[in-house]
């Protein structure tokens, strides 16, 4: 069975959302799963302020905490295109786990979230990317297998690079159903790899 860990950033829940559909799926393909967070960065009164969602359940991750798992998920939100602060101070304390191979021959997969359209989910994702590849993690991306991302009925997040959701400007558009089915396709085919790869 392999240990899959959904890692997440998220002001407003959309990724959070996401990272519970992420998990989902994993565990429909026999995975154990754990949903953690990474650390909020912004002073609390400032974050009250701009309204973010301060009730998520889900622990605050340790860094350690990533050697402990054969697949980690990452949600992270675009911001100008690429990953979130939050999500990027807490890769930038991996350097002890690059230091000793820690991470090398594990999954790495991202899900993402922007406000519009065009708004830099896949640059976002594609970026991520980058820094896993640094700590040797294997890419697992959503591929057109998952048949939800060739719609044209509907306007929908998800690409080969990874599930996402569009947020809408003002952040009142929530994950649609075929964006949750992304996030859970995507989940299910991280833990099938994972499985296989620990074998």
């Amino acid at each position: 069975m392999a240990k899959v860990l959904v890692l997440y950033y998220s002001s407003y829940g959309h990724i959070e959302t996401m990272a519970e559909a992420v998990a989902d799926g994993a565990r429909s393909a026999g995975a154990a799963v754990d949903i953690k967070r990474v650390p909020e960065l912004v002073p609390e009164e400032v974050a009250r302020a701009a309204h973010f969602k301060l009730d998520q359940a889900a622990p605050v991750a340790r860094i350690d905490d990533l050697a402990n798992y054969d697949a980690v998920v990452f949600g992270v939100p675009t911001r100008f295109g690429n990953m979130a602060a939050q999500m990027k101070n807490f890769l930038d304390q991996a350097g002890p786990l690059w230091a000793k191979n820690a991470l090398v021959g594990k999954v790495g997969a991202v899900f993402s979230s922007s406000g519009t359209q065009h708004g830099g989910q896949e640059s976002t994702i594609l970026t991520t990317h980058v820094v896993l590849m640094h700590l040797g993690m294997v890419i697992v991306g959503l591929p057109y297998a998952w048949q939800g991302q060739r719609r044209s009925d509907e306007i929908t997040g998800g690409s080969p690079y990874g599930a996402s959701t569009i947020a809408g400007g003002d952040g009142s558009r929530r994950p649609s159903a075929n964006e949750l089915e992304g996030a859970r396709w995507q989940g299910a085919h991280v833990a099938r790899i994972a499985a296989k790869l620990a074998a």
